[in-house]
């Protein structure tokens, strides 16, 4: 299993689990070209895409990815605000807590903290890669996951590095600290769970402005003794169930 990023952050997010037998799409938030390029316009390979919430930079292009005849799994109240309906065919409502079959993936979704209608975040099982734990957009987990083999999870800004930033408006701070997981916040949430089979963790979404990316990986992977890397454009990681 190969993780590719095509996008991680407010300009745009899309992720790619690809099993070289099918493809599962994270997040519509770029044009729906990119991941044609990535693909090698393969995208019949696309199993379906899957979407934590509402906003521009994760659901802007789902129309795209509909007008390709690609599912799309999401909440209902993810749907609601963008005016979809589930159709069985093309769109897909998704609970909480409930598992769902997509293809070779079994996925599922649980709620979020962030300030969109019914945010989720995801478990995704493949017999190639174990368990991926994806949470992204959220100021904290209330949750807690064992055998997990991989973690995407948001670690968005630094504290210390958004209060010495006097060009940010107060109510872009506040939005920030009460929507988005900051990497203390990280740090806890990851050291919270079972880490003892997990072999990769990528942080996500990190703030154009408000982070230090290689503090931030330094400092996680110190922390986990897990093997770190931080999401940017083109990276490409070996998701398996283990380390060999």
């Amino acid at each position: 299993m190969t993780l590719t990023v095509l996008g991680s952050g407010s300009k745009g997010n899309c992720y790619l689990l690809d099993s070289d037998n099918s493809c599962l799409m994270i997040e519509a938030g770029i044009p729906f070209v990119e991941v044609k390029k990535a693909l090698d316009f393969d995208i019949s390979r696309i199993t379906a895409c899957l979407c934590t919430h509402c906003h521009s930079d994760h659901f802007g292009h789902v129309k795209e990815v509909l007008d390709a005849h690609i599912p799309v799994y999401t909440s209902k109240g993810t749907l609601d605000a963008k005016g979809l309906k589930p159709n069985g065919n093309t769109i897909f409502s998704m609970e909480a807590l409930k598992s769902y079959q997509i293809g070779e993936y079994t996925v599922m979704p649980f709620d979020t903290q962030h300030d969109a209608p019914e945010p989720f975040g995801f478990l995704i099982y493949h017999k190639d890669m174990g368990i991926t734990l994806f949470a992204t957009d959220t100021y904290y987990l209330k949750y807690r996951f064992k055998n997990l083999s991989n973690i995407m999870i948001e670690c968005n800004y630094s504290l210390d590095i958004l209060n010495e930033n006097g060009t940010i408006p107060n109510i872009v701070r506040n939005r920030t600290i009460k929507s988005h997981m900051s990497y203390d916040t990280c740090k806890e949430t990851l050291l919270a769970n079972d880490l003892s089979i997990v072999n990769n963790i990528v942080l996500i979404h990190l703030s154009d402005n408000n982070s230090d990316s290689e503090m931030f990986r330094k400092g996680i992977e110190e922390a986990t003794g897990k093997t770190t890397f931080v999401a940017k454009k083109e990276l490409k990681i070996e998701f398996n169930k283990t380390p060999f």
